[in-house]
């Protein structure tokens, strides 16, 4: 990602805060019921629309990228804290993949998930009417955005991505930004063609998965997003003793708590201000270190959607 497209996403990410904001308190005072149901006279031609207006649960998907005991709380914690600002139940839904994710959110068997940028963009492919409503703010430099990093032992005698030719090479997944796009543009820019360069390719499925390969052995060196390198630092499962960080990408925007059209107006403007003001010990449902949510827009993404663009063509 170049200099001039992270200084548009982030001009971009703060004007549509700004005005979201505003919209979100200029309706603040007359929100009806969400547990009312819709007058005869008001009902669509859209079965998917007549649903929305009788919404009694919201149902989340999230995959996680660190399983840890504390990050289980804090998604009950989480659930608990929604229901009572929006006054419906909620059930939140752990998924072992990003394709199981996008998929529930897709069919709309879910109204809501966690997605990384590359697979909210996958997904808007394949259901346009999906929006991204709110992205996690970094706990350490107070931005929406992260980086991808590539990590190997440290005794490895690896010291840069030019090193990486003839290892075993461990990605997360296809449809994952940090553990799979922005590296492989990387690769892309200096020369490396990982089919042919690598001895051999691993997909974990999960950022933690990949990190755990890592320490295991069963691969020489990983793709993963930054803040899974400092949760696992932070509970001590590596240290830079043992493992080094040789590349880090520009800045990506957040992954987005991603909505989808079943939710009537009213509702994804309690849900909104519900997440923006949700305390920062709930906030970091996916494992990340985070501070609170900023409201994004569509148009925050497309930096991720020209990356994907180009290494397509």
């Amino acid at each position: 990602m170049t200099p001039t497209l992270v200084s548009k996403m982030s001009l971009s990410i703060q004007k549509t805060s700004i005005f979201l904001m505003a919209m979100l308190l200029s309706h603040g005072c007359s929100v009806p019921s969400l547990n009312s149901s819709v007058p005869s006279n008001e009902v669509t031609d859209n079965p998917a629309e007549n649903d929305s207006q009788t919404l009694t649960q919201l149902k989340i998907a999230i995959l996680p990228t660190v399983n840890s005991e504390e990050q289980q709380q804090r998604i009950q914690r989480f659930d608990k804290y929604l229901e009572q600002r929006l006054g419906i139940s909620v059930d939140i839904q752990l998924t072992p993949s990003y394709a199981e994710t996008v998929d529930l959110l897709v069919e709309e068997k879910v109204q809501m998930a966690y997605l990384g940028p590359l697979t909210y963009i996958e997904a808007k492919e394949r259901n346009p009417n999906l929006e991204p409503i709110v992205a996690h703010i970094e706990k350490q430099t107070g931005r929406p955005w992260y980086n991808s990093v590539i990590v190997v032992k440290a005794d490895s005698g690896i010291d840069t991505s030019e090193d990486l030719v003839g290892v075993r090479f461990g990605f997360v997944s296809p449809s994952s930004t940090s553990g799979f796009l922005m590296p492989i543009s990387h690769f892309q820019e200096i020369g490396i063609n990982p089919p042919e360069d690598f001895t051999e390719i691993e997909y974990a499925g999960g950022h933690d998965k990949n990190i755990n390969a890592l320490i295991e052995g069963k691969v020489d060196a990983i793709a993963i997003e930054y803040p899974t390198y400092l949760e696992y630092q932070f509970l001590k499962k590596i240290t830079s003793n043992q493992y080094k960080i040789i590349w880090k990408s520009d800045p990506i925007p957040h992954a987005p708590l991603v909505i989808s059209s079943q939710l009537p107006p009213d509702l994804k403007i309690e849900l909104k201000k519900a997440l923006i003001d949700a305390p920062e010990g709930l906030v970091g449902i996916s494992g990340i270190e985070s501070s609170g949510y900023t409201l994004v827009s569509d148009q925050d993404y497309e930096p991720i959607r020209i990356i994907q663009k180009r290494l397509q063509s």
